[in-house]
């Protein structure tokens, strides 16, 4: 099962939705990425995963592959950027003055 949350900026009402096992996936025969979400049974397949990030300093949403991981985000170059489901407390991209906080009302299950 996976879960989505929503974070909220406590400022400017800025919302991102995150679900939290991110983007789970194997290589088929040619080298191509497919995607293998719950309940597929492709998921055993899965070797990696492309994490959903969201770039703190010019808000850029991007995704991070854990098979070649990188710490800056891919437009301002700025290294600080967090995965989508862990930006509790962290500085609003789109006002630069509040922190996001989850919103303890919404929860989806998938």
């Amino acid at each position: 099962m996976a879960a989505g949350i929503r974070f909220v900026c406590l400022n400017c009402n800025h919302t991102i939705e995150a679900w939290d096992e991110g983007n789970p996936y194997y290589l088929d025969k040619s080298g191509r990425k497919r995607y293998a979400y719950h309940p597929s049974p492709e998921r055993e397949l899965c070797t990696g995963n492309d994490s959903p990030h969201l770039c703190l300093r010019c808000g850029e949403r991007f995704v991070v592959d854990s098979a070649d991981p990188t710490t800056q985000c891919p437009v301002c170059d700025a290294a600080d950027i967090a995965e989508t489901y862990c930006l509790d407390g962290q500085a609003c991209p789109a006002c630069k003055s509040g922190v996001f906080s989850r919103d303890p009302e919404f929860l989806l299950i998938s």
